[in-house]
C-alpha cells in the first residue's frame, strides 16, 4: 500500500496521516470488503490521503432495503422534528469547518479558504431546508360545488437515489441531501470515489445529528455501483450532478424505468463584457468565474466574449492577473490557486490545450505549457488564456479546468449570439451599466442563471438553481424549487357529508 510522506507528518496545517474510509449502511459504519480505494491528494499524488476497500452490491441492497424500512417512520415524522436534526447537523459542520475544510482542500485541490468556505456553505443549506418546516406546506384552491374545499399537499416521493461530483464534495451533495431528508424522503448517497473522505465527514455530521437508522445511506464505489444504483428497483427517483454523458445515460435510463430523474450537467459558460462596463471590475470577475477553484465548477467561465472597442486594453488587464496567479499546493498560506483534482484531469486538459494552440486562428495569451519546476509533479495547470478568431473546439468542449476561450464581438447583438452559441445552457454573466443591454440579454441569454456585473460562479440556497439546453434535466434546484423534485402533490376534495345527525 502507497503510505503517506511522512507519516503523522503535520504540512500546512494539517495532520497529513493518512485516514480510513468507511461506509454506513443500515445506520451501521462498515470498512467494505470490495477493491481497495486510495484517495490521494492531488497536489503531491504520492501522498495518500485515505485508504478503504469500496462497497459491494450485498451493501448496495442492504442500504436500499434499510432506506425502504426506514422511510414510512421517517416520513411520519413531523417536518419539525427532522428540521431540528437537520439543524443539528449544521452546527456539526460549523464545528468542525476549519479542519474538515482543510481535508477538502488536501483531498480536492481547493485552497484552504475556499473548502473551509465550501463547509460553511453546507450548513448554511441545511439550516435552509431545516427552516422549511415553519414554510407552507400545500394551498386550498376554491372548488366550483358548493361547501367544498380542494386542497393540494405536498408528500415525500421515497427512496431517493443521490449520485454526486467531485467538485464540490459537500456543497453539492448538502444540497441535494438536505432537501431530501428535509421532506421526508430516505436517502441512499454514491458520491465520486475521487473525494471519499469528506463525503465520510458529511455522512458523520448527521450520524452525530441523530439522524435514525436507514434514512441516509453512504456507499463509496465507482461508475458502476452509480448506476447499478440509479436502477435499483427499490428506488423511487434519482437526483445526479457529473458530467454531461453519464448524465444522459442514466436519464436514459429512468426513462426505461419511468422513474424521476433531476440532473445538472455540462456547461460552457459565457461572460460577455460589453463597450460601456466597468473594466477593472469585469476583469476581477471574470479572473474568479474562470480560476477559482482550478475552474471546476459547473459555473465556471470557461468562454468570453468582448466587444472589439475594449478588447485590448480589457484582455491585458485580465492577462496581467491571470500570469501573476500564484499556483501551489492548496493549504499553503498565499496559494490562490491549487491543482485539478487528479493527474489524469491534468493531462486531458493539456493535451485539449496544445492540440488548441497548433491550430490556426488560435493565439496563445497566457500560460497553456506545462510546468517545469516542482509543480510538476502535481496535477497543476497554468491559468490558461487563448483568443480564438472563430469557433474552435476550445470554443465548445468543457475542459473543466483553468482554461478561457476568448472571441471578439462588433456589437451587442453579436454578443449574446455568441453567448447562446452551446449546446449547454447552465449560467452567463453580462458586463454593461446600460438598462437596454441588460433588459436584452435578460430576454435573449438562453441560461438557467444569469449575472449582471458579476461573475457566473456563484448559487443561493434561497433561489433556483439549474440550467438551460443541455446543461439540465428535470425540476430545479435548491431554494423552494427542490419540492417540486422531492415530493408529489396529492390533490384532496373536501366535502362535508350532508347527513344530519337525528
Amino acid at each position: 500500500m502507497r503510505q503517506s510522506a511522512g507519516s503523522n507528518a503535520t504540512a500546512g496545517g494539517i495532520d497529513r496521516s493518512a485516514r480510513s474510509l468507511r461506509h454506513l449502511v443500515a445506520g451501521q459504519w462498515r470498512t467494505g470488503d470490495g477493491d481497495e480505494l486510495l484517495d490521494v491528494n492531488p497536489a503531491r499524488p504520492r501522498e495518500t490521503v485515505a485508504v478503504g476497500q469500496l462497497a459491494k452490491d450485498r451493501d448496495l441492497d442492504q442500504a436500499v432495503t434499510a432506506a425502504r424500512d426506514a422511510f414510512p417512520r421517517w416520513a411520519a415524522t413531523p417536518h419539525h422534528v427532522r428540521g431540528r436534526i437537520l439543524d443539528r447537523a449544521a452546527d456539526v459542520l460549523d464545528a468542525n469547518a476549519e479542519v474538515w475544510g482543510a481535508e477538502l482542500s488536501w483531498e480536492e485541490g481547493k485552497t484552504r479558504a475556499e473548502g473551509v468556505g465550501e463547509v460553511r456553505r453546507a450548513a448554511e443549506i441545511f439550516r435552509y431546508y431545516a427552516s422549511e418546516a415553519s414554510r407552507p406546506v400545500g394551498e386550498i384552491f376554491a372548488s366550483p360545488r358548493p361547501g367544498e374545499q380542494i386542497h393540494v399537499i405536498h408528500r415525500p416521493v421515497g427512496v431517493v437515489a443521490v449520485v454526486t461530483p467531485f467538485n464540490f464534495p459537500v456543497a453539492i451533495p448538502a444540497w441535494k441531501i438536505a432537501p431530501a431528508l428535509s421532506y421526508g424522503n430516505t436517502v441512499v448517497w454514491k458520491p465520486a470515489s475521487l473525494v471519499p473522505l469528506l463525503a465520510v465527514r458529511l455522512a458523520e455530521a448527521l450520524v452525530e445529528a441523530g439522524l435514525p437508522e436507514g434514512v441516509l445511506s453512504l456507499l463509496i464505489g465507482g461508475g458502476a455501483l452509480g448506476g447499478r444504483l440509479v436502477e435499483h428497483p427499490g428506488v423511487d427517483a434519482v437526483t445526479f450532478t457529473g458530467s454531461t454523458s453519464v448524465g444522459r445515460s442514466l436519464i436514459a435510463a429512468c426513462g426505461r424505468l419511468a422513474r424521476p430523474v433531476q440532473t445538472e450537467m455540462g456547461g460552457k459558460n459565457a461572460a460577455v463584457v460589453l463597450a460601456d462596463a466597468d473594466l477593472e471590475l469585469a476583469a476581477g470577475e471574470v479572473f474568479a468565474g474562470a480560476f477559482r477553484s482550478a475552474g471546476q465548477k459547473c459555473t465556471a467561465t470557461s468562454r468570453l466574449i468582448v466587444a472589439e472597442p475594449v478588447a485590448d486594453e480589457f484582455l491585458a488587464l485580465l492577462t496581467k492577473r491571470a500570469s501573476a496567479l500564484r499556483v501551489g499546493d492548496p493549504l499553503e498560506e498565499g496559494t490562490e490557486m491549487g491543482p485539478v483534482a487528479s493527474l489524469q484531469a491534468r493531462d486531458e486538459i493539456q493535451l485539449s490545450v496544445n492540440a488548441g494552440t497548433e491550430r490556426p486562428g488560435v493565439e496563445l495569451l497566457t500560460g497553456g505549457r506545462p510546468y517545469d519546476d516542482d509543480r510538476m509533479t502535481g496535477a497543476f495547470l497554468q491559468p490558461t488564456v487563448v483568443e480564438l478568431a472563430g469557433d474552435d473546439p476550445l470554443w465548445r468542449e468543457e475542459l473543466f479546468g483553468p482554461v478561457l476561450s476568448v472571441r471578439r464581438a462588433r456589437d451587442v447583438e453579436e454578443a449574446f449570439a455568441l453567448a447562446n452559441d452551446s449546446e449547454f445552457g447552465l449560467s452567463a454573466a453580462v458586463f454593461t451599466d446600460d438598462l437596454r443591454a441588460v433588459a436584452a440579454a435578460t430576454e435573449q441569454v438562453d441560461v438557467g442563471v444569469l449575472h449582471i456585473n458579476s461573475e457566473t460562479a456563484g448559487a443561493d440556497p434561497h433561489v433556483p438553481f439549474g440550467g438551460a439546453k443541455q446543461s439540465a434535466y428535470g425540476p430545479k434546484e435548491q431554494g423552494r424549487a427542490a419540492r417540486d423534485f422531492f415530493t408529489r402533490t396529492k390533490t384532496v376534495y373536501v366535502r362535508p357529508s350532508e347527513r344530519r345527525d337525528q
